[in-house]
Parts: structure tokens; sequence; C-alpha cells
């Protein structure tokens, strides 16, 4: 591995050239590049990668370096076809990295994997739709889990939490449980609806941004585009994170010729203050007692106590709480000094319209909630939500998940919903059993109750925490299914009996005896778009999500379903979509003519206009004392300053759990993903220097050990106590046994460690 300090911006020619370097790589022809640019535009396709709104009638590329690498990787001409599997084994398709797994190319054939025989063969999808049916009749129906990915549409998510409670299983864990759940529960608390109140045009209002706990620069790119220019405007932007990362401190637009000419960048944020990992929760809690402390020595100047009058309860509980909190232990549990938390104060109390965005970084953590519901407090108190320029934003990391959720993909649903789709489909008798979430099915793989995992999409043994033992796990499966684009480890795991059924990405052509289709998906802003490929599909045997969900359960035998109908036409979807959607989720009338004509369209977020479907139709303040019994605490009280806190993280060259390389350009990391940034002073007290190898152990007493070997540690800006790796190569350190509170979230970004040199050899 080589490292150095970066020394070019974020975005910049950078961008430009990371985008033509993933089109080399992929073998992508000139003549195909201008497809590209059709990339989130009305009559083209949605970006496979993150969830970040769209410039609606924007003329120029709305795509970014993260977005176009998404692109490419799944309009490669590369290929996996019969040749590749006929005679392999899962260990020697385990042989290969993450990187060269799904660097093979796009899966353009149905596989089997039969443990009785040892190696995997291709067949033709009657065979595998035969053996699927053969396998989940056999199975009770509670023993069997569907997981949904982010990555599919919003027709396919909704056929498979059909078919899946028409089979009979309630177990529909999906991606949001690793990533946003705590988001959705928490906004859903206090404001009465899981989704945030923030649209793209808010940007373009806001005095203030507050981002905590996200990396745009790497993980949204498009919302750096949107800050640029807010910060061009005069918008005042504060970033709080344990990081301080190169979007924030150097950014250079890529669509801007005289930036490009410069590249340099320019500062985004005016200032990061970096808590400590976890601090988030008081750091909130400091801003909001320093906002107090000004309201009472000037009433009436600092909260909007007419909006909060009208539209909030327990407020006079969170006063209390903030009362209750001193300063003192504010300052040592969010590791940012008084001062600048007052700082914080002062910059909120002087905008009118502020919005606060968050990603993971709030939501991996033992009080995930209670961080997310301080931050809609904090919107609260100054009436920021509900007008131009203000709200509450998580920002998804997966261009579908939000529209996964809203079609019922997911392990909890209203008995509204249910009831919708029983007189959708007369006859059809639904699960309506409590389901496993991801956590639940993680823990049923462990005992073995879990029999069967049936995946749409996604990277499941790689995603879940404790992924070794997941990993593990999955090959006791008597039956695995996956619906996938590219080879990933997971469905190196196969279990007894394994399918691998090669799907349609977002980039390809999609032709029915309908007629040419198009699905749909829905943003971080709730606006549902539809998305038509450009490309011809790589494979003939190549088959769309939407038809092989409706093929596998009219194989199953789910009776009272015009499966047939549904893949002829995915109008006849969108057609019981909005049928099961009235009274549970508004927006879908007239689903189909308003998706074909217009491109998209905005489902209603009550909260955005100041209505709030909560018990009493306030909003609600909600209070929450500071824990000192968290996993990280429970560490130090036995291992001392030796145990320090671990967050996994992206590299900029990664997507999820797509690795690209092993770079990470805004990190200054060639070659070797295996690296641990630490405090210099926290390698000075274990006798290292950067550069050093470092053995990692995670110090969750649980009863199971967790060991990475080899890593080379790196001397960063990163708070004392504090360190930070790349996920899946640390994800053997997360504990599956500990989780954030009321959501079962792992705790992905806050996990004991300790870090020792490795053993001399």
């Amino acid at each position: 591995m080589t490292s150095h300090r970066p020394q070019s911006p974020a975005g910049g020619r950078g961008a430009l050239r990371g985008t033509f370097r993933a089109w080399s790589r992929q073998g992508i022809p000139l003549k195909l590049v201008g497809s590209f640019l059709t990339a989130n535009k009305v009559g083209g396709f949605d970006c496979p990668g993150c969830a970040f709104p769209d410039k609606v009638g924007h003329p120029l590329v709305d795509s970014c370096e993260q977005g176009q690498k998404a692109i490419a990787w799944e309009m490669t001409r590369k290929s996996v076809g019969a040749e590749f599997f006929d005679g392999k084994t899962p260990a020697q398709l385990r042989a290969l990295g993450d990187f060269d797994l799904e660097f093979q190319g796009r899966l353009t054939t149905p596989v089997l994997y039969d443990a009785a025989v040892g190696t995997y063969r291709a067949i033709d999808w009657d065979e595998a739709y035969a053996v699927a049916a053969r396998e989940l009749r056999a199975l009770p129906p509670q023993s069997v889990a569907f997981y949904a990915s982010g990555r599919s549409s919003n027709e396919a998510a909704f056929l498979w939490q059909l078919a899946a409670r028409g089979y009979g299983s309630p177990h529909l864990p999906d991606s949001s449980n690793f990533c946003h759940e705590p988001s959705g529960y928490a906004l859903k608390q206090s404001i009465g609806t899981g989704k945030g109140t923030c649209t793209l045009e808010d940007f373009e209002h806001a005095e203030l941004f507050i981002v905590i706990g996200q990396n745009p620069a790497s993980n949204h790119p498009r919302m750096m585009g949107a800050l640029y220019e807010a910060k061009k405007r005069g918008a005042t932007i504060l970033a709080i994170n344990p990081l301080r990362e190169r979007g924030f401190t150097h950014f250079s637009d890529p669509k801007n010729v005289s930036e490009l000419a410069r590249d340099k960048g320019i500062a985004v944020a005016d200032a990061i203050y970096q808590v400590t990992i976890g601090g988030d929760f008081a750091a909130l809690k400091g801003v909001m007692k320093a906002l107090l402390e000004m309201e009472r020595a000037a009433p009436g100047t600092v909260f909007d106590q007419a909006f909060i009058a009208r539209h909030t309860e327990g407020f006079d509980a969170l006063i209390a709480d903030l009362d209750a909190c001193a300063w003192d232990t504010l300052v040592d549990c969010s590791g940012l000094p008084e001062a600048q938390m007052r700082e914080i104060a002062t910059h909120y109390a002087r905008a009118q319209a502020t919005m606060i965005t968050w990603c993971m970084g709030l939501t991996h953590h033992p009080d995930a909630v209670a961080t997310i519901q301080q931050v809609v407090n904090l919107l609260l108190l100054r009436g920021n939500i509900g007008r131009p320029g203000t709200g509450a934003m998580p920002v998804r990391g997966h261009s579908n998940v939000q529209g996964d959720r809203t079609m019922g993909a997911t392990s909890q649903v209203t008995d509204a919903w249910l009831d919708n789709i029983e007189a959708a489909f007369p006859g059809v008798a639904l699960c309506r059993d409590a389901g496993r979430d991801a956590a639940g099915v993680i823990d049923g793989l462990f005992d073995g109750n879990v029999r069967a995992l049936l995946s749409l999409g996604g990277n499941f043994g790689v995603a879940a925490p404790d992924s070794p033992r997941v990993l593990e796990a999955l090959e006791r499966c008597r039956f695995t299914l996956h619906i996938a684009t590219k080879l990933n480890r997971t469905h190196c795991h196969p279990g007894e009996i394994g399918l691998l059924l090669p799907t349609l990405g977002r980039t390809d052509r999609d032709l029915r005896p309908g007629g040419e289709q198009c699905i749909s998906t829905e943003d971080s802003s709730s606006t549902v778009r539809a998305s038509r490929g450009v490309q011809a599909p790589i494979s003939e045997l190549q088959r769309s999500e939407p038809a092989i969900v409706a093929e596998l359960a009219q194989a199953i035998g789910i009776a009272h379903v015009p499966w047939r109908d549904f893949t002829e036409d995915y109008a006849a979807i969108r057609d019981r979509i909005e049928r099961c959607q009235q009274g549970v989720t508004e927006g879908f009338d007239r689903y189909n003519d308003r998706l074909l004509q217009d491109g998209r369209f905005m489902l209603p977020n009550a909260a955005a206009h100041r209505q709030w479907n909560t018990r009493n139709h306030k909003a609600r303040f909600m209070a929450h004392a500071l824990h000192d019994d968290t996993p990280v605490q429970q560490a130090r009280r036995t291992h001392g300053t030796d145990a320090l806190t671990l967050m996994t993280m992206r590299a900029h060259d990664q997507f999820n759990t797509t690795v690209y390389s092993g770079d990470d350009r805004y990190r200054g990391v060639e070659g070797d993903r295996r690296v641990v940034f630490l405090n210099a002073e926290d390698l000075a007290k274990r006798g290292l220097q950067d550069g050093d190898r470092v053995d990692i152990e995670c110090l969750v007493d649980d009863g199971h050990e967790r060991r990475v070997y080899a890593f080379t540690a790196r001397a960063w800006d990163i708070p004392a106590g504090c360190c930070a790796a790349y996920y899946p190569e640390a994800s053997g350190l997360i504990a599956a046994s500990v989780y954030s509170a009321g959501t079962r979230t792992p705790l992905y970004k806050e996990m004991p460690v300790r870090i020792s040199p490795c053993p001399s050899p």
C-alpha cells in the first residue's frame, strides 16, 4: 500500500478522471457513452447509485462520478456465462476478492449449486423455477426469509412482498434495516411521517445547512453540488462529523469549466465540528441548551413560540431535560468544547431557514433514534419544518430503498395494507404474522430456524454485521436464491441448494409482450420517477426483476394473482399498487397516467405542510437522557483507555458493498483497503508509528471472538479515542448481538475495539 496526504480537491478533475477510468475499465464503447447522459433525466434511467433528488429540467448532466461508476459497472461489456461456472466449487469462487468477483462482469445464465454434486452448473429457466418450487414447497414458510435490496424497483418490490406473504412467510428484511431504519422510526414518532420533509428546491432557500454524520463528497456527490451552489449564494454550511472529510475542506465543481481550470477547490463548510464517535447526541443537546439560555436572556427572540404553541407537544419535558444536563457532561460526551456548541447555536439562531441533513453517521449507533429525535427537536424549536428552505433530510444511500418500503417490502406493515392487498386479489390469503427484520433473520441463521434466504438483489452476508459468521451460517442453509446482476461474496455461500438468477439492470432495455417497459423508483424527497433502460441486454437469458419474481411465484403455486399479466406489462402491476395504496400512502392516484405522461410525481408529505399524523396531531418534542451503558462504555469500564471506538466507512472508490478499486483518493490511500485511521496520540500510546501493521479485536463480551489482522495504521485527524476502517474489510469486528435501541440496526459506527501491533514474524 502507498499513502499520502490528498492534494487535489474533492470533485474537480479527479472526478472526471475517475469517470473516464470507470468507462475504460468496463470496456464501454464510445457510442454508448452518450447513454450515460440520460441518467436521472425524463425518458432515461434512474441512476442505480444513491437516492439524492434529481434536478428536473436541468440542461446539463445530472449525474456524478459515483453515479457514473455505478452505471459503468452495470453497463459493462464483461460477462459471466456457463463456462465460468461449470465445474467450479464454492471454495474456488470464495478465493476471489470482492472486487474480482464483481469485476468478472454481468451474470448471463441461471446457475445451480447442489451440495450433493459439489459444483456449480448452468441451467435453463424452467429447471431453475422447478428447483425453487420443489425446495420452497418442502420447507415450512416460517423458515424462509425474503430479503429486498434498495436496488430493486417499486414494481419488483411490490411483487416480492406479495409473493412472500402469499407463500406464507412474514420475514421480509430489507436493506433499510442496515442503514436508515432509525431515521424512519424516529421521524414517524416525532412528526408522523417516516420520510424526510425536504425537496431539492429547499436547497435554494436555506440560509443554514447543518450536515451531520455524512460524507456527501463520496456518498452523495450531487448533494455537494447543491451545497456548493448554496455556498456561492451566501448560505452557511456547518459540518458535524468525527472526520474532516475532503469534500468539506476542498471542493471543486466538476461541471464548472473555470473551476476545472483552477482545480484548487473551496472550503464548502464554514466550520467543521469534530465530535467523538457517537457524540452527536450530546452535541445536539448542547446546542439546544445554549439556545435555551439565549431565549431566556431575550424571551421571544430565539424560539418560535407561536409555532411551538400551535404545532407541538412535549416542550416542557424537553426544557426540563436540557436543564438537567450539565455542561461538563455534554462536553465530555460530545468531544466538543462548550464554546463550539454555543457557536453552532449562534449560527442557528441567526438563520431564518435551516435544513439539517444526515446519513449513517447518525443511524449506526446505540442511541440512533434518540439522536435523530434531537435533530427534530432542534428544528422544531425555531419552526424549521414546513417552510421553504427548512426541514429534516435523511439522505438515503441506495436509489430505491425508500420505495421498497413504500411498496410493503418490509417485515412490519399495517393491517390496512394487508386488507387492501387481499381486496385487490380476491382469494389471496396473506401471512399476517409479525416477521423477522434483518437482525432477526441473522439470529435465525445462527440458530438454524431460518433455513432459506431468498434475495432480491443485495449482498446480504457482506452487508450484515458479524459477516464471517453470517456467511458461515448461510452455508448451513437448505436453500438460497439470489436475483442479481453480478457475482458477489454472498453468492459464494449457497447452502445445500443454491440458485443464482441473472437479471436486467436499470440501464438495460426491457422488452416484454406488452411493449418496452419502464419501472419506477422513489428518491429521498418522495419523488416517484419512471426509469427506462437504454442499452440492449448483454444476454437473451437475462430477465427483469418483475418477471423473475412473478414467474417464481407462479411456479411455487401462489394462486389468485395474475402473475402472467404482470410479466407482460408492468402497468398492470402499477394499477394494483394504486389500489393497494388507497388509505395507506397518499399520492398514488392515477399512478400510470402521471408516471408515463410526466415522467415523475411527488408523493404528499404531510409534515412538510405542518400536518402531523401523530396521536394528537402535533409534532412531538422527544426528550431522552444520555445513556451510560453502551457497548463502548461497558468496554471502557473493563479495558480503560485500551478500548477505542471504531466506525466503519466507505472509501471513495466504493458504493455500499461494491468495491471499485483498492484506492481512496480523498484520503490518500492507494492499493490496499486494510487500513485503520487513528489519532496520532493514540498511535503513540500504543507504541505505534504511522504505517505499522496492527491487529484489531472487538471488545464486545458476548462469547464470540472477533479479530482482523494485518491492517496498516495511519495517523489521521480524528478525535482521540476513535478510529475508522473500511467495510467490508472490518465488518467482521461488528457484533450482531448489539444494535440500536428500538430498531435493531447494527452498530457499524460505534464498536469497541482494541488495537495492538502485529506479532513479529
